[in-house]
């Protein structure tokens, strides 16, 4: 069993086999169909939730919805295209449980998404960002979205001016903006959320250095071949890294909290409350990020405006 430390700093012991009894609730994971997107949904299945998996590949989806014990569902969803986000929005019509932005990408060498953003932002961040907002009308608990120590590499930081990096692209740059965006966009969900008086919750998480096949795609080889042995060596297993996002996902945590591992440099261990850089905790780049963000994907926040 897993040691762990909860919000107040008390020893205790959480791993997977503490989830609360999840009988007749959704909960929708992107990128389901590997790494920790397929240990969180395989865990959660487990404790009765009805798991929808939205991937980019039905097939390689339905294999591994196959592979899981329990209620699951498939559906297509590329969020490397707006349109795709929409579409998969249009058809979901019942209420959601728990949303968890698992998918994302790594370090890729410089690609355009559909709509020709930044992969890695465009992905990671802008799909996510139009992903939420078009299905809060329905969330009904929290949303979880995965984001990364990578958030704090070198200065991180948005490049509002050009947050696709034309000509000054680098896979470790691109990554760190888009991690730092999921970051500041939870902090400014939560914002919205507690302004509009609603119940729903807004968590981040990260899953310290976890064995996946995320790293293998990394545009440069010496960073892959970094990975492959860092992957045999050092990482934690999948059902490991996907601990953090079920802590995060289940756990009577305040909105805006961040979870991540417990152990040095956050690279492994138990599920705690994990601290952020300043860039990631900044209000003003986070509604500015917002505002941005809206521009690009022309998707509006749902939520009502309190009355002043």
């Amino acid at each position: 069993m897993t040691e762990t430390t909860g919000p107040r700093g008390k020893r205790g012991t959480w791993n997977a086999s503490r989830l609360p009894d999840l009988t007749g609730r959704t909960a929708l994971i992107t990128g389901a169909n590997s790494g920790i997107g397929l240990a969180a949904a395989r865990a959660l299945a487990g404790a009765g939730a009805h798991v929808v998996f939205a991937v980019r590949d039905l097939a390689r989806g339905g294999a591994a919805a196959a592979r899981v014990n329990g209620s699951t569902e498939v559906r297509r969803l590329d969020l490397a295209d707006l349109d795709s986000v929409r579409e998969f929005a249009a058809g979901w019509d019942r209420p959601l449980d728990l949303l968890i932005n698992n998918a994302g990408v790594m370090m890729l060498p410089e690609q355009r998404t559909a709509q020709g953003f930044e992969m890695q932002f465009g992905t990671n961040h802008l799909g996510h960002f139009a992903l939420t907002n078009l299905l809060l009308p329905q969330v009904t608990d929290r949303v979880v979205t995965v984001s990364s120590g990578a958030h704090r590499w070198g200065a991180a930081a948005i490049h509002f001016e050009d947050v696709n990096l034309r000509g000054r692209y680098s896979p470790v740059r691109a990554y760190a903006q888009s991690k730092l965006a999921n970051l500041l966009f939870t902090l400014e969900l939560q914002r919205r959320l507690t302004e509009a008086g609603s119940a729903v919750r807004a968590l981040a998480a990260h899953p310290g250095w976890a064995a996946t096949n995320l790293q293998s795609r990394a545009a440069n080889p010496l960073a892959r071949g970094f990975m492959v042995v860092g992957n045999r060596f050092l990482a934690q297993d999948e059902a490991a890294g996907a601990l953090p996002t079920l802590y995060a996902a289940t756990q009577d945590l305040p909105g805006a909290a961040y979870v991540g591992p417990d152990g040095p440099a956050e690279m492994r261990g138990a599920p705690a409350l994990v601290g952020r850089s300043a860039a990631a905790s900044d209000p003003v780049a986070a509604r500015r990020l917002w505002t941005l963000s809206e521009e690009l994907t022309g998707v509006g926040c749902p939520l009502p405006t309190p009355a002043r």
